[in-house]
């Protein structure tokens, strides 16, 4: 397996973050921006995304998890705080329930344990026809404005469209196909290190039902609930954002 490209920067113990759906490692260079000057800061880019658009993408949210902890472990990093948004919280939960001891400290953001979505904006079957029938660059446009409280006025807009339109396609379809066949639910009451979930109040893609199966399911778990936000709320508030993650890991 060809090692994944990622964004690194910093010291100190081990901080990962991994993107979501139609995102890649740079969506995060605020976040690493902010948190290098404390942690070693890793974000790769999925198989078919973002920088790793030159390769084929995964249909099960394991290989994703595979390709990431085979990244990690080509770099030496055996243990680590972890933060996933949507997809990439699936992926995240995967890392988890595989390699619990390597994961210190777990940040669940804009996702949820089921990969299906119920009451989406739009049913996952829905995103696939259209995805085939408009392309990668349309969709990211059409979707990401869903992920935005200000839709396509928000000032972040170009750059979640930039982001996502390097995928390319077999990856954005296949990806779809690993959302719809996870299930996440019954490793959650296993998840016994620290857990942060991050929710925007009127994110269309995760509904609170999902949000509160992790929030009742996982033993020690903090719920952090930021209004007037939607999907992508570290794009949004960005300084809220890493307000809350900064106080989630102090003492790490």
């Amino acid at each position: 397996m060809m090692r994944l490209p990622y964004l690194r920067a910093g010291s100190g113990h081990p901080l990962v973050l991994i993107h979501g759906y139609l995102g890649g490692a740079a969506q995060w260079k605020r976040e690493i921006a902010h948190f290098s000057t404390r942690y070693d800061v890793i974000a790769p880019d999925l198989p078919g995304f973002g920088a790793a658009s030159d390769r084929a993408g995964c249909d099960t949210i394991a290989d994703m998890a595979k390709a990431v902890c085979a990244l990690l472990d080509d770099l030496g990093v055996k243990e680590f705080a972890l933060l996933g948004h949507s997809m990439g919280g699936q992926i995240a939960q995967q890392i988890a329930a595989d390699r619990p001891m390597a994961v210190s400290k777990l940040m669940l953001y804009g996702t949820g344990p089921l990969g299906l979505m119920p009451d989406r904006f739009e049913p996952i079957e829905v995103s696939r026809q259209r995805l085939s029938a408009d392309g990668v660059a349309h969709t990211i446009e059409r979707i990401g404005a869903t992920w935005l409280k200000a839709g396509r006025d928000a000032p972040c807009f170009p750059l979640l469209v930039d982001i996502g339109a390097r995928a390319n396609p077999q990856a954005a379809m296949a990806a779809l196909d690993a959302m719809a066949n996870w299930d996440g639910r019954d490793a959650l009451a296993g998840f016994l290190m620290p857990t942060l979930v991050i929710w925007g109040d009127s994110d269309r893609s995760y509904r609170w039902p999902q949000v509160q199966s992790l929030w009742t399911s996982i033993p020690d778990v903090q719920l952090s609930v930021v209004p007037g936000t939607a999907h992508a709320l570290h794009l949004e508030k960005p300084d809220l954002f890493n307000s809350l993650i900064s106080d989630f890991l102090v003492n790490y």
